[in-house]
Parts: structure tokens; C-alpha cells; sequence
């Protein structure tokens, strides 16, 4: 079974991107499945760190294939522009080693154009998108006016189809949001140029997958977003506009049902979130400065991809335990446990109660809504021992390891590595009881 799904158990952000890339090392390919570059995986490696917003974390070891899916929306400039990053940066990106699937759609300038028209319109009522076109070209992939990959291999019908779509978008642009219009010529002529550029990479992954996995191939597959974020499963309508859960994998692959090794879920070890939705187990002030860091450091609490300071507050077991029935979790990777060392104490949430006093350890009709509860919490002893120099389970303070424990407990599973910093070494496994 050479099938690995990592899934983000949370709203993203739960440092996704370092556990791919300490798996891509037992990995031949690491594939994305779904979402676009409204996602950031942060990877750091000595004293280069990589944002990479579309193309696999995995790709930063010489030896891994970097997969994009067909349930992905690309922007070819995006695109483009990552990959010219990690080139500079040492990092070999061609053909051979970067594939992209025909039947992923693309994000154009006037995808991003109607996103920012729209959360511009909707005012105090905006989802809180990052702006980067995702759900306009979803909404055109399912209403079968969207353009694929496969559309930049025919140069002939190509332009025709540009000018058509941004004749569209200015439409909309005009008459429903009152926003400017977008010039056709200039559009068109740069993703031309795009196509020209992006044409090589461009295959049926899905085949090329499947044959792995019967040659006994390891394929990692590296989720995007976090399962609370689902367009199905998450706190809609804020959600992202693509399905997250490792269920998704197949559909996002191309590749049929098959048995998987291990679907790993990154779990910070408290919470966070990028925009607007309910957040049951939210805080603020002080003890919000200390969970989100300042921004000096590339791995503190502001988005990868966005730059916007993340809402932070302490984990929640009801929705992890909602995240691991979802994704059918069979362990979990806590990650940045360090940024809990020095607090007074450590909350976790366990359960739920309503206005009415009943309590909940399943979050009730879903996620969508739970601005009706409250959390019941845990206090957990804290430690003040910094952990960023510990390598060995045994050598964290006792009341880290009971924390790890904990989290174990409350969602029956259990926990299979910690991360205490940014670097590929500062990862500790975690035994077995």
C-alpha cells in the first residue's frame, strides 16, 4: 500500500508543509489534490525557508516528483513565478520532475478581478477570500465554462477562448459589481505567452500516478487548506471552494479507489484561522500575542499567502474529533508544541455546551454552526522549559508530554511526531503507549 494522504485537521495552517517535507524524503512522488495558490506550505531547510503556494513541498528533495492534480485551479503566473523561486534557490524544476494534469482549470486576472470584486460588494458580510481567484474558477469549473490546462496545448482555439472568457468577466465586472474592466488584448497576449511556457508539463497525471502505485511506488498526497475549510464538511459558507478531506484524493488525483497506507493529520497544538466564521475556542489579547508571535519570525501566526495576522486560541477536541471521523485520521502530527512553553496554563477544549446547558462531545448538524456554543475546557499544567533544542521524546518536560498525551486521549488516536521549530530536525517521535 505505497499510498500516503496528509490532511490539515484544522482551518489550514497547521504547518502542513514541514511534515511534507520530512515524508517526501521516504516519498518517489508528492502529489496535490485540490484548492490553489490561496494555500502557503512554509518549509525550512538550514537557513532558506520556502513559501510555496501550488507546486508539492516535496519537491525541495531531489529525488521526490512533484504531482499537480486535476482538482486543482491554477494561476499560470502564480505558477510560473514559484517556479523560477525555487530554481533560483538551487531547486531543479523541469518537466521530467514537475507534472501538471490536463484537467486542471485555471485561474485567470479576471477570476481574481470578480473574487475581489465580490468580498469588495459583500462589505461586513465577506467570506474573507484571499483574493487569489480560487472561487470564480471553481464556479465557472462547475458551471462547464472553465478553461483547462488542456486548453493552453491548442494554440489555434486558445485565443478565441480568452477573449471570449474575458469579455464575460467584464460583463460581470460591469453590470453586477460597477467595478473596471479588464483590458482583453493585454490578458490574452500574457497568458499566451504563459501557455507557451507551461505546455511541457502539462500530461494526464492520473495515469501516470495509477502506474506508479502498481509499480509499488510511494505516493504522498499533500492536502491543501484544512478539513474545516471543506466546501462539504467545513463551517460554511466560510469555506474554501474545494473538497479538503483526504476523500477528496481520488477525485483530485485522477486514480481509483485503492488502499491507502496512512492518512496522517497535522493538528497544531492550539488553533487558528485566516477570515471570517465562528471560532469557538477564539482568545485575545495577551494570551493571543503570545499563541500568534509578532511576524518577526517566518513561522509565526500571519498567512503564508495572504500576510494577515491568523486568529488564534486553544485546541479544540470536538472539532478534531469531527476531523478524524471525516478524514478517517490513523494518527496525527502535533506541530509548534513549542509555542506553548511559558504560559501560565493550557486550555484544551473537550466539549460543547448550548444556551440550555446540555453538553456535546460530536459538534452537532456539522460545523456550520457553532456560534450556539460554548467550550468546556481542560486546564493542563504548562511548562516554561523552551523545546527547541529537544530531539528525544524522553527529554521533554513531563507536563509536554502529558499535553501530547492528552490530545491522544480526547480523540483516540494517536500521536505519531511533534515539531518543536521550523527546521527539518527539530521533529520528535513520539512512542506508542
Amino acid at each position: 500500500m505505497p499510498l500516503k494522504i496528509l490532511v490539515g485537521t484544522q482551518w489550514g495552517d497547521e504547518g502542513k508543509g514541514r511534515i511534507v517535507d520530512l515524508l517526501s524524503a521516504q516519498s518517489d512522488y508528492v502529489a496535490r489534490f485540490n484548492g490553489g495558490d490561496n494555500a502557503g506550505h512554509t518549509v525550512t531547510v538550514a537557513s532558506k525557508t520556502f513559501k510555496l503556494h501550488l507546486i508539492p513541498s516535496g519537491i525541495i528533495h531531489s529525488h521526490t516528483l512533484g504531482i499537480l492534480g486535476n482538482g486543482l485551479v491554477i494561476n499560470p503566473q502564480s505558477l510560473l513565478a514559484e517556479m523560477d523561486m525555487l530554481r533560483n534557490a538551487g531547486i531543479e524544476v523541469n518537466p521530467q520532475r514537475l507534472k501538471i494534469s490536463f484537467a486542471a482549470h485555471m485561474i485567470t486576472a479576471g477570476h481574481v478581478a470578480l473574487d475581489k470584486a465580490k468580498e469588495t460588494t459583500l462589505g461586513n458580510s465577506k467570506i474573507g477570500t484571499t483574493g487569489r481567484g480560487i472561487g470564480p474558477a471553481y464556479t465557472d469549473k462547475a458551471n462547464r465554462s472553465g478553461l483547462r490546462l488542456l486548453d493552453l496545448l491548442s494554440p489555434t482555439h486558445l485565443p478565441e477562448k480568452l477573449q471570449d472568457h474575458f469579455r464575460q468577466v467584464n460583463q460581470t465586472l460591469q453590470r453586477l459589481y460597477a467595478a473596471p474592466q479588464l483590458p482583453i488584448p493585454e490578458n490574452v497576449d500574457r497568458l499566451l505567452d504563459f501557455a507557451s511556457q507551461l505546455a511541457p508539463y502539462i500530461s494526464d497525471t492520473g495515469a501516470f500516478l495509477e502506474q506508479a502505485l502498481h509499480s509499488q511506488k510511494r505516493v504522498l498526497a499533500e492536502g491543501a487548506q484544512g478539513v474545516l475549510l471543506d466546501i462539504d464538511h467545513g463551517s460554511y459558507p466560510f469555506v474554501t471552494s474545494s473538497n479538503v478531506a483526504a476523500t477528496g484524493v481520488f477525485t483530485g488525483l485522477g486514480i481509483g479507489i485503492q488502499p491507502v497506507s496512512a492518512v496522517i493529520g497535522a493538528t497544531k497544538a492550539f488553533q487558528s484561522r485566516v477570515g471570517a466564521g465562528p471560532f469557538p475556542t477564539e482568545v485575545e489579547g495577551e494570551m493571543a500575542e503570545l499563541l500568534r508571535g509578532t511576524g518577526a519570525n517566518p513561522w509565526d501566526e500571519f498567512g503564508t499567502t495572504t500576510g494577515r495576522p491568523r486568529r488564534v486560541g486553544w485546541l479544540d477536541g470536538v472539532l478534531l474529533r469531527y476531523a478524524s471521523r471525516i478524514n478517517g485520521l490513523t494518527e496525527l502530527v502535533l506541530t509548534k508544541l513549542d509555542i506553548l512553553s511559558g504560559l501560565p496554563a493550557i486550555q484544551i477544549c473537550t466539549a460543547y455546551k448550548d444556551e440550555n446547558g446540555s453538553q456535546f462531545e460530536q459538534a452537532p448538524m456539522g460545523v456550520s454552526d457553532l456560534q450556539k456554543f460554548s467550550p468546556i475546557y481542560s486546564t493542563l499544567p504548562a511548562w516554561n522549559e523552551k523545546l527547541e533544542e529537544i530531539h528525544d521524546w524522553h527529554r521533554l518536560p513531563q507536563a509536554a508530554r502529558d499535553y501530547v498525551r492528552f490530545v491522544e486521549k480526547i480523540v483516540n488516536l494517536p500521536v505519531a511526531m511533534v515539531s518543536v521549530g521550523p527546521e527539518r530536525s527539530q521533529i520528535i517521535s513520539v512512542p506508542r503507549e
